[in-house]
């Protein structure tokens, strides 16, 4: 467990995420990353993102919180590639409250889920995020990450009626 001061009265507290936490990390994930904010993003944040990777990795589960309030989240899993020797960390999702980005929260529970991977025996750790999605890049940044690489996405939306026209059988 980690404590960090912050600029409130209480002191900034990074946890393993229990049960009991599922609602309020889940609404932050919704204030967090909406469709506007997003909307190409390749993940969607739902009630599974949480509960798969509690199931799977509940350790790398953390929430920050001050006093009895939950201010942010990281969940992140490891992954195991078959014939390597490296253990890689994959951080999936980190939320801060709107409110309070900027103020630390983000780089504790990021230190702390960097500790608890390099723990586990991590040796590269992994984050991806929109190429246009410039806050999260200076945020990584920040965090040490580089060796950006863009990679190709592309949608096609569903709903959307199609404009070819039918091929006619002769």
């Amino acid at each position: 467990m980690s404590e960090t001061s912050s600029a409130g009265k209480d002191a900034l507290r990074i946890r393993v995420m229990t049960i009991d936490d599922f609602p309020e990390v889940f609404h932050i994930g919704e204030e967090v990353f909406t469709a506007e904010s997003f909307q190409s993003l390749y993940r969607t944040w739902d009630e599974y993102e949480i509960t798969t990777l509690f199931n799977s990795d509940n350790e790398l589960c953390l929430v920050a919180e001050a006093g009895e309030k939950i201010l942010g989240f990281a969940l992140g899993t490891t992954v195991t590639k078959h014939n390597s020797p490296w253990k890689y960390g994959y951080l999936v999702w980190v939320g801060v409250r709107r409110d309070i980005q900027q103020g630390g929260v983000g780089s504790g529970l990021f230190k702390e889920i960097k500790h608890r991977m390099k723990e586990q025996g991590v040796r590269m750790m992994i984050i991806d995020t929109s190429a246009d999605n410039q806050p999260a890049i200076r945020f990584f940044e920040k965090q040490g990450f580089g060796d950006i690489r863009e990679h190709v996405y592309m949608s096609l939306n569903l709903s959307r009626k199609s404009r070819k026209k039918p091929v006619k059988k002769p």
